[in-house]
């Protein structure tokens, strides 16, 4: 049995609002993690992630039904059959990290560019955690991304 695993920073995390219209009753496992790149905050109400070198926090979801993706890339404007211009989202692979620093694997994430943040109006968070409700930052652990040489 092939598993799905996707990593969600913004309204598909549990306790946000499209967890449990897309995700809740299909999701076999959820934990926390960490993915390398730069959140923001969109003036429309949810958050945009672009490749970068931050942690950003969030969930990496589990899930054994492979139809949930094509809900989630509809949710997301995704269309792998579209130029990515076309797009609001890509999806691509990414390594994702324990809240330890080790690694989980890949999952599929969501990613807008840079180009589409600031047209869109983007505002980078610097705390590397969304949460559409209030009073529900998270400190985020320091974790140095793998990569960075010191």
């Amino acid at each position: 049995m092939n598993k799905l695993k996707i990593f969600v920073y913004g309204t598909l995390k549990p306790g946000e609002a499209n967890y449990k219209r897309c995700c809740a009753g299909s999701v076999v496992e959820e934990k926390r993690a960490i993915a390398f790149g730069q959140l923001f905050n969109l003036p429309l109400g949810y958050p945009a992630m672009t490749p970068g070198e931050s942690p950003v926090q969030g969930f990496l979801l589990t899930f054994t039904d492979p139809k949930v993706l094509s809900i989630l890339d509809e949710l997301e404007d995704y269309d792998p059959h579209r130029t990515p211009e076309e797009n609001e989202y890509d999806r691509q692979q990414v390594e994702i990290y324990d809240l330890g620093g080790q690694s989980l694997g890949l999952a599929w994430v969501y990613l807008m560019t840079s180009e589409q943040v600031q047209h869109l109006g983007g505002v980078l968070m610097q705390s590397g955690w969304w949460s559409g409700s209030i009073d529900t930052l998270r400190t985020l652990p320091k974790i140095n991304h793998p990569n960075q040489q010191y």
